[in-house]
């Protein structure tokens, strides 16, 4: 399904940069939309998978609880740790449940992404505002995001064509996922630079 959208190509790109994005391999399944269905955000929190749904929700709960305790004094760092322990085995178990969704006929492979939008790899160009169905695996994460995105640019490099989307519709839980997990895998990648340049340094 192609947008009727009076905006600019450089303002859906400040749109795509207006949140950090981070480089970070992932699975990610598209489907483009039927042309001829209507879509409302309504219809699209309608049609989420349920499991998408537990993700967001569980990750939010999580957030909120830490942050009510850390507020208390006295045990609040025992419990504390009691709930990322807890909080580290649900993750596994909605990781697991999110890796069932992945279709792999419809599976492409994600290179970046942030609380903006996404780019992707495909052997096969979509079209310029072509409305896309997706679901973004990031299982290192044990995290899942269902949302509509739309193709803004396609580049051309050797071949493979590389699609750069925004988010059409995306929860704003879903969209806080993404900006956490995007922080936080930078972070990764700056401790695991580091490691390797005082290994460097040490040889």
């Amino acid at each position: 399904m192609k947008l009727e959208n009076h905006e600019t190509i450089e303002q859906k790109l400040t749109k795509y940069h207006e949140f950090f994005a981070v480089e970070h391999d992932f699975s990610i399944n598209i489907r483009p939309i039927d042309p001829h269905h209507g879509i409302s955000y309504e219809q699209f929190i309608a049609n989420m998978p349920t499991p998408f749904k537990m993700a967001s929700d569980m990750s939010t709960i999580d957030q909120s609880a830490l942050r009510s305790i850390k507020a208390l004094s006295g045990v609040a760092s025992q419990l504390v740790d009691f709930l990322n322990y807890q909080s580290t085995k649900i993750d596994l178990l909605i990781g697991y449940i999110l890796s069932q969704q992945d279709d792999e006929s419809c599976r492409y492979q994600g290179i970046e992404f942030g609380g903006g939008g996404l780019l992707f790899i495909a052997k096969q160009p979509f079209e310029l505002a072509q409305l896309l169905e997706m679901k973004i695996f990031l299982l290192t994460e044990n995290s899942g995001v269902y949302c509509y995105g739309e193709v803004i640019e396609v580049e051309q490099q050797a071949d493979d064509y590389y699609h750069k989307v925004i988010f059409h519709f995306i929860r704003e839980d879903d969209r806080e996922v993404l900006v956490r997990t995007s922080l936080h895998q930078q972070s990764k990648q700056l401790q695991a630079l580091t490691q390797k340049r005082n290994q460097e340094s040490k040889e």
